[in-house]
């Protein structure tokens, strides 16, 4: 046989462009982390679905949650179904409710196996309801691994392939997160609920800690570094500085010693090329009342960037000084480059339950555009000494309503504004960082923010930023405490007081998305999530756009698109959370099925394409995947509002 040498030559070039051909045509298949990537971009290359098929979407698929089959057995509620699955070459991996972890079919909907960690036989959740959001997957090539924290501190590793436990990892396949921290605590208080980042072979974890009223003592907020390989502790980050560490001297009084919380609830995000794992950090107890942790308390309510592979600070900012609205950061920072003046610059964005977006160059810190440290008002609670500044961004522009005046209160008609505006008459209000009073504060954003948990999704090609927001308002007054119950001087009360007839108190739109240009700090568009109260029997006349509703909405961008699925319900708390009480104890549940509909818009534009019909409100955060050349969408819904679910969507 003759060899044709010419060819030879060409093989290496041939097979790589086939290699090349073969992963564009699969790029975006997977989605290998809770939001897409280490990034949290939230984004997908996938463009099967588009402008033109969306509206012809079904639903291919309905998963079971185990947990429907065994609430009997529960302590205590479950919360809405928050969790968001994974996609690795066509499997669905993901929790329930009370981290029972299944893999799953992504085709068929099918379970291939199931690993529960029974954790509803433990003393209970930190918040008095199972809240879980999913896991993470780590693959060395040697086979893949689930990684999962559980609500009774757990870390726990699972082969991938059948759901057994890692045995070489911890012990037996488990570590114990309650050992290994600053001082010991109830582990009652303390738990998982969120997955931890993976990076550099880094386990990055936090915690959710209680943080309705509490005595002192309360588990302290540490992160630590986890080897993904054999379950060690490699470092701790001590979130409340210690004796001699950087930022201690902020916590007056020896207050470092008490304090708890200060946690990182939420996700992370890290830039594995960098080594840095980006920490966005929650309040300190308690959420309302400072007086027992004068100063500015670093490192709460900060993005903190650390040596993912040794734990130590690089850089950090602070965005609330001595917190006392519960402005805890909620969501991962957005990771992304940006080329400016001929130059790629590697910048983290991060955005706040007050409404604000802070943009850094993620080497340094340094903010892209100026954050001014400008007055704000003084507490006039005995005690409390809150700061005279807090930090605002001068780029880009809030994304949400911010403050309380007469030009906020809701003006479709003479009478809506006055019943309104005498409703609020006995409460205190003012501008942004306004502290809560004796009397009782109304303030905007509220403590569900602003932004929440689900995040801002980012289109890594063109550097614009969609977040999604609520003009949700809170109410909290500061009261004397019951010093059998609490060691602290004062303590916080929530109300709330209804808008007239019915409406909100504010005027709209009452959930919002909004589309910034990170590369101008500008804002491209704002568009209403929902329709909103415009059919109201005083508004249905009035001929009014969409109005929006005040519940959290969930981001997923593709190639094309913005989906945005928001949530049909959320915890009401009674005027009677005071105290020690349990959580479960006091709430109340309302149960809100608001338009369950997947909302679809052009995201050049900010048009609204398209409304895709549902059973129930999207509860957990949407993802997309691709599985024997098909697109699908798939995201959490029911928990606490019915049987807790994952639905599929498909082209016909």
């Amino acid at each position: 046989m003759k060899i044709n040498y010419k060819l030879l030559a060409l093989l290496p070039i041939l097979i790589f462009s086939f290699g090349c051909l073969e992963k564009s045509s699969n790029l975006g298949a997977n989605w290998t982390s809770y939001a897409s990537d280490k990034f949290s971009s939230k984004y997908s290359p996938l463009d099967q679905i588009n402008k033109e098929n969306v509206k012809d979407l079904e639903v291919k698929w309905i998963w079971e949650s185990p947990d429907n089959d065994l609430k009997e057995q529960f302590k205590f509620p479950v919360s809405i179904y928050q969790a968001t699955p994974l996609a690795i070459n066509g499997i669905l991996y993901v929790s329930s409710s009370t981290a029972i972890v299944s893999a799953i079919n992504g085709l068929t909907g099918k379970t291939i196996w199931t690993y529960n960690p029974e954790t509803y036989k433990s003393n209970g959740p930190a918040h008095g309801a199972y809240i879980h959001r999913g896991v993470s997957y780590w693959d060395d090539g040697t086979g893949g691994r689930i990684i999962v924290g559980t609500p009774d501190a757990r870390l726990i590793a699972l082969n991938a392939k059948d759901g057994s436990l890692v045995e070489s990892f911890g012990k037996g396949g488990m570590v114990d997160l309650s050992q290994g921290l600053s001082r010991q605590f109830d582990a009652a208080h303390y738990g998982i609920s969120t997955p931890p980042i993976i990076a550099n072979n880094v386990i990055v974890v936090g915690a959710s800690i209680t943080d309705a009223n509490p005595q002192s003592m309360r588990p302290p907020g540490d992160v630590r570094g986890f080897d993904v390989k054999t379950g060690k502790q490699l470092w701790v980050f001590h979130t409340i500085p210690q004796t001699n560490e950087f930022g201690n001297e902020t916590w007056e009084n020896e207050s470092w010693k008490v304090t708890g919380n200060t946690n990182v609830w939420t996700r992370m995000s890290a830039d594995e090329e960098l080594g840095y794992v980006y920490l966005p950090i929650s309040t300190p107890t308690n959420d309302w009342y400072g007086g027992n942790r004068l100063g500015d308390n670093l490192f709460a309510e900060s993005l903190v960037c650390l040596n993912i592979l040794t734990g130590e600070r690089i850089w950090h900012f602070q965005m609330v000084h001595h917190g006392v609205w519960d402005y805890d950061l909620p969501a991962a920072p957005n990771l992304l480059n940006l080329n400016r003046d001929g130059k790629i610059v590697k910048i983290v964005a991060q955005v706040s339950k007050q409404g604000f977006t802070y943009v850094f160059n993620r080497e340094t810190g340094v903010p892209i555009w100026p954050i001014e440290e400008k007055p704000v008002p003084p507490s006039s609670v005995p005690g409390e000494r809150t700061s005279s500044t807090q930090p605002f961004p001068t780029k880009p522009a809030p994304f949400e309503r911010q403050g309380v005046t007469k030009d906020d209160i809701i003006n479709f008609t003479t009478e809506l504004f006055d019943e309104a505006w005498e409703s609020l008459s006995e409460l205190d209000k003012g501008e942004l960082f306004t502290p809560p009073t004796e009397k009782g504060l109304v303030y905007l954003p509220g403590a569900l923010g602003g932004a929440n948990w689900h995040g801002a999704a980012v289109d890594t090609e063109k550097g614009v930023l969609y977040v999604p927001s609520m003009t949700f308002p809170s109410i909290f007054k500061i009261i004397k405490s019951d010093s059998t119950k609490t060691d602290a001087n004062y303590q916080w009360q929530s109300s709330r007081v209804s808008g007239p007839q019915g409406l909100p108190l504010f005027k709209p739109p009452y959930g919002r998305i909004t589309a910034i240009d990170i590369n101008t700090g500008n804002q491209k568009w704002q568009s209403a999530l929902g329709d909103g109260p415009r059919n109201h029997p005083l508004l249905k006349d009035l001929n009014l756009p969409r109005l929006g509703w005040n519940l959290r909405g969930s981001p997923l961008l593709t190639k094309t698109l913005l989906f945005i699925g928001q949530e049909g319900k959320y915890w009401e708390y009674v005027p009677a959370l005071v105290g020690g009480a349990k959580l479960n104890e006091v709430q109340t549940q309302e149960i809100i099925n608001f338009e369950p509909k997947m909302q679809v818009f052009d995201k050049n534009s900010g048009e609204l394409i398209h409304e895709i019909e549902l059973p129930l409100n999207v509860t957990g955060a949407p993802m997309t995947y691709l599985v024997e050349g098909k697109q699908y969408i798939a995201f959490a819904v029911g928990g606490s509002i019915g049987p807790a679910k994952i639905i599929a969507l498909g082209p016909k």
